[in-house]
């Protein structure tokens, strides 16, 4: 007979390179757990006979999880998106505003659209229609700004997105210039996680040039007409001409197909861009975000949810540690 201290003799003593307590997730120990069927047909076989027979998740739905995986992934202080065209019409608010949405939906931190647009951008129009209270005030009031309940006194919500709108005043927006972006940012950075600049139209006026210093990804928006294509191509242009190749390399082009026609060849735009920065994607017409109105996520078409998921995936990719210019979301001082 195997007495206690037989038993703890026979026992293999752990290796040295042992895994960690980071394997143990919910995914990895819980059977099935993340091949259980949510949608389509195979989601209706695996409910209507509880469980018992699982046909498995299919392409689209395996897709999604990885979107979801990479779009949930850590990031280690803050990271900042700028979103910008060379020309407005274009779609560049409503990409913002949709980024925006899905990221701090699907994120357990916290994600802040920035409107920076010089000539009363309408970015917290489409999200939360609350324009009394502007990043002008925030400006204001910046040295009196020390905890994230100091900064929410100046911001609205859309969701669980936070939103800080453009001064709506044209005389005293002009006067937003690179420093006083700059100090916005500083103060952003401290208690958001991912901090997303609509950055207005044009690329010359000084709040552009402060968006492109501290951006860490940036997203061009186009669109496959003509004209469209040709303003995203001229942003690229001007953005390496102005010392930006690597930003413009590490880019992602957005393709806003809210205005199509069959004679222009989409695999060519499509081509064109995809040889010049890192990935494209398609936005498809919807009928929601063609209204010009208040932007909600259950009511975009399943193909532009999916589009946006995607896009928000591609700049996930890119988070980790920042560069020099970093100031790092401060877990102590965000839960003030």
């Amino acid at each position: 007979m195997t007495g206690p201290d037989d038993r703890t003799a026979a026992r293999t003593p752990p290796r040295p390179d042992a895994a960690t307590a980071a394997e143990l997730t919910e995914d990895a120990i819980v059977r099935f757990r993340s091949d259980r069927p949510q949608h389509g047909w195979r989601g209706a076989v695996y409910k209507a006979t509880g469980g018992l027979i699982n046909p498995g998740i299919g392409p689209a739905e395996r897709q999604r999880q990885d979107q979801l995986r990479r779009i949930r992934k850590p990031l280690p202080g803050s990271h900042q998106i700028a979103v910008s065209s060379i020309k407005g019409g274009v779609g560049k608010t409503t990409v913002t505003a949709c980024l925006g949405l899905v990221l701090a939906e699907n994120r357990g931190d916290r994600v802040i659209a920035l409107d920076a647009n010089p000539d009363a951008g309408t970015l917290a129009d489409r999200l939360t229609a609350e324009t009394s209270v502007t990043v002008r005030n925030l400006l204001d009031n910046i040295a009196s700004t020390h905890s994230l309940t100091d900064v929410a006194r100046y911001t609205s919500l859309a969701g669980r997105l936070q939103v800080l709108a453009s001064e709506q005043d044209p005389a005293m927006s002009e006067a937003f210039n690179r420093d006083e972006y700059e100090r916005v940012c500083e103060v952003l950075t401290r208690f958001y996680n991912v901090v997303i600049t609509d950055s207005g139209t044009g690329l010359v006026h000084s709040a552009m040039e402060g968006t492109l210093a501290l951006a860490d990804s940036l997203v061009v928006v186009g669109s496959p007409t003509v004209d469209g294509a040709s303003r995203a191509s001229k942003t690229l242009d001007w953005l390496i001409a102005h010392g930006h190749r690597a930003q413009v390399d590490n880019a992602v082009v957005v393709l806003s197909c809210d205005r199509t026609s069959k004679e222009v060849d989409l695999d060519r735009v499509r081509g064109h861009f995809e040889e010049r920065c890192r990935a494209v994607v398609e936005v498809p017409h919807d009928p929601h975000l063609a209204t010009g109105g208040r932007i909600e996520l259950p009511r975009l078409k399943p193909g532009t949810h999916d589009a946006f998921l995607g896009l928000a995936a591609l700049l996930a990719d890119g988070f980790g540690p920042r560069r020099a210019h970093d100031t790092a979301a401060d877990p102590v001082q965000s839960a003030s």
